[in-house]
């Protein structure tokens, strides 16, 4: 798979310049480590758990997809009995 390994430090600083990065293209402000640690925290608390709950959700489906394949498959595969 392609994804990048990061240690929990260097995703936090990518994850607080990213949003120092947004807010300067947004409204033309610099802020500083404290600030963009700030709206992170406020991200972690008050948003990601809707994202959480959605992902979650998601992959509920997958997996009850999978299951109703598997279960499909396994009938399937029964002898008929004289």
């Amino acid at each position: 798979m392609g994804q990048c390994s990061f240690n929990p430090i260097e995703k936090r600083r990518k994850m607080i310049e990213s949003i120092q990065e947004y807010v300067y293209q947004e409204h033309g402000k610099e802020i500083g480590e404290i600030a963009a640690e700030n709206h992170l925290q406020y991200i972690f608390e008050n948003i990601a758990p809707f994202i959480y709950n959605e992902g979650i959700k998601d992959a509920k489906k997958v997996m009850e997809n999978r299951l109703g394949n598997i279960e499909e498959d396994l009938y399937s595969l029964e002898r008929p009995i004289d």
